[in-house]
């Protein structure tokens, strides 16, 4: 189980982002300053850092550069500061990614998974969600232990969908992103169809996909949350 430090000095917020990220079966562990974040970072094996910048005993900044001379654990700054010379700073020091306040807590989410995805490539090839296996390098996916046959565009499809959980993709996205230089020469149909394809192949029940949700004016997203 990964374990992630939340060093947010607004109880509300850490308390929220807490709840948001024990739902994937995240060890939580919270500090409200550095000092406290120092004790637990040094106690235990922490695997991610949720970082704000302004602390009441001290600057992130400052918390991050001392970390990155140990290790290079994923930070992930969480501020409300948005000048363009603190988030250079922030990723200069060896930040992973910068969330910028108010934000959702299903995009943090969503960043949190991201980076943990990037830092094992290899989880990021194979995932397990309810009785769907999927392995991108071996090309080899199962539903109820049962082969799929996926073609080359569906197989990117659904790899898209799956490394954006929870996000909505714009059709202009996904076209981009499983068709490349060539999505203008694609017919506007091609992606409807595909998507309808891959419901038919994984979703047990396709006119009602529990994965691939149609989000109406907008594109496309993967909702399925019981990963293993």
């Amino acid at each position: 189980m990964k374990t992630i430090l939340i060093v947010e000095d607004d109880v509300s917020l850490n308390k929220g982002i807490m709840l948001t990220l024990a739902q994937d079966g995240l060890n939580i562990r919270q500090a409200y300053d550095i000092s406290s974040a120092e004790r637990i970072y040094n106690e235990e094996p922490i695997d991610l850092i949720i970082l704000d910048i302004n602390l009441p005993d001290g600057n992130g900044l400052e918390f991050c550069e001392s970390v990155r001379q140990r290790s290079q654990v994923p930070i992930i700054f969480l501020t409300a500061n948005d000048l363009e010379v603190d988030i250079v700073t922030g990723l200069e020091l060896g930040g992973d990614d910068y969330i910028t306040k108010p934000f959702s807590l299903m995009v943090l989410r969503a960043r949190v998974m991201a980076v943990f995805r990037r830092a094992d490539p290899e989880r990021a090839d194979k995932m397990e969600i309810d009785d769907l296996s999927f392995d991108f390098g071996k090309m080899e996916f199962r539903k109820a232990d049962q082969s799929i046959l996926l073609s080359r565009t569906e197989q990117k499809l659904l790899k898209v969908l799956l490394m954006n959980r929870g996000n909505i993709l714009t059709r202009e996205q996904l076209m981009d992103k499983v068709w490349g230089k060539e999505a203008e020469f694609v017919d506007e149909n091609a992606l409807t169809v595909t998507v309808k394809r891959l419901r038919a192949k994984i979703e047990d029940h396709p006119s009602e996909p529990t994965y691939i949700k149609t989000i109406y004016g907008l594109g496309y997203a993967w909702m399925g949350t019981n990963e293993s």
